[in-house]
């Protein structure tokens, strides 16, 4: 049988890693779904959607130059419908930079001396792509520019220039 790009197949889960899952073709052939394309939500272990023998439809969605087969379950399927008036999902809040890192920057110590200014509530979000992404990269902007004269301080009393 011939495998191509964008084929649509049945197959059955051979084995599962950490990273996805290979699933036997027909044919004989195998090809892996990884675990990004699992599922239209997030997947912190393959072995909560899957298991070995599981019959799955997959969606051909690469063939690399050495002939390996990248499959997708999500593809092979239109997403589940979204409650007509649900909120989009918001992702938990991150911790700060420096905290994630353990205290900072290459000195190991914070970026400056002067407390951090709490963060403004951010209203629940425009609705449309491109005001997120100009919200977004204003925000970048800043945190760019607060970081720039953080380092030019560090820089100037440790007499670096």
């Amino acid at each position: 049988m011939e495998i191509s790009v964008g084929t649509i197949l049945e197959g059955a889960v051979k084995s599962i890693t950490n990273f996805g899952a290979f699933v036997t073709l027909p044919g004989g052939r195998s090809g892996l779904v990884h675990i990004s394309e699992i599922a239209h939500t997030y997947v912190s272990d393959v072995r909560d959607h899957l298991t070995e023998g599981q019959e799955v439809k997959v969606k051909v969605v690469g063939i690399d130059d050495a002939g390996r087969i990248n499959l997708s379950i999500k593809k092979a399927s239109a997403p589940p419908p979204r409650a007509q008036n649900a909120p989009p999902r918001k992702r938990p809040a991150r911790p700060d930079v420096r905290e994630r890192e353990g205290g900072g920057g290459r000195s190991g110590g914070n970026f400056s001396r002067e407390p951090r200014a709490a963060a403004a509530p951010q209203p629940a979000g425009p609705p449309d792509f491109e005001a997120r992404l100009k919200q977004f990269m204003q925000l970048s902007d800043s945190k760019l520019s607060d970081l720039r004269m953080s380092e030019k301080r560090s820089s100037r009393r440790s007499g670096h220039h």
